[in-house]
């Protein structure tokens, strides 16, 4: 299994099986090119341009973007309903979080998470493998929090997304990943141009801070 990041919150997730897209983003809203996307799926977390813009992804046969079970090309795919803040959605509505269980590894993405996860829902995601997290602020929970957020979920691997660089449209409103890093205690991370993922033992024992270069 392969994880490439295209940016903001958007990521492949390539399975010998199938081929995923989340959270494609609208050009216009983000300021980021949106390459040549195709997938089977396409995950979506909420109704927001940054994150909707299926239109963006070429030949996919199924939209997923509401809580419920999905199978799929011998692939599972959970979301669970969250918010997109600390008002139960009062202020930015809901968001969907995606576990998803390919090639005998489990991703989590938390799309725009504006709060910490309740005993419920950490329930129902017992194992990850893989966490996509958003550490910008604001918008979402910020470096303190997703650092909580981690380390109630205990993830082998964790790549940060939603966080401000020099080509985001709204850079000045949320936080670069440097802040996470520091938070993470993470120095010496180098950002790799993607994530491949072959056996169990691939996965950290102790959870581990990835960095994975945008593809936009």
């Amino acid at each position: 299994m392969e994880i490439t990041y295209i940016g903001h919150s958007c990521f492949q997730l390539k399975g010998s099986t199938i081929n995923i897209i989340i959270d494609p983003y609208d050009p216009k809203k983000t300021g980021y090119k949106l390459p040549k996307l195709k997938a089977d799926v396409v995950l979506v977390t909420h109704d927001h341009a940054d994150h909707n813009y299926a239109e963006g992804v070429a030949d996919y046969r199924l939209l997923i973007n509401a809580p419920g079970e999905y199978e799929t090309n011998d692939v599972f795919i959970f979301g669970y309903s969250a918010f997109h803040d600390t008002d139960e959605g009062e202020e930015r509505g809901i968001n969907t979080i995606y576990l998803v269980d390919i090639d005998g590894f489990t991703v989590l993405h938390l799309g725009d998470l504006g709060h910490e996860l309740s005993e419920s829902t950490l329930e129902n995601i017992d194992k990850v493998d893989v966490l996509m997290v958003p550490v910008g602020g604001k918008y979402t929970i910020d470096e303190e929090k997703a650092s909580k957020v981690i380390s109630a979920i205990e993830p082998g691997l964790v790549i940060p997304m939603h966080y401000a660089t020099e080509d985001l449209a709204f850079k000045d409103d949320i936080k670069p990943v440097n802040e996470f890093l520091d938070e993470m205690g993470v120095s010496d991370v180098k950002e790799q141009e993607n994530l491949k993922l072959t056996s169990a033992s691939d996965i950290s024992e102790e959870t581990e801070v990835v960095l994975l270069k945008p593809h936009h």
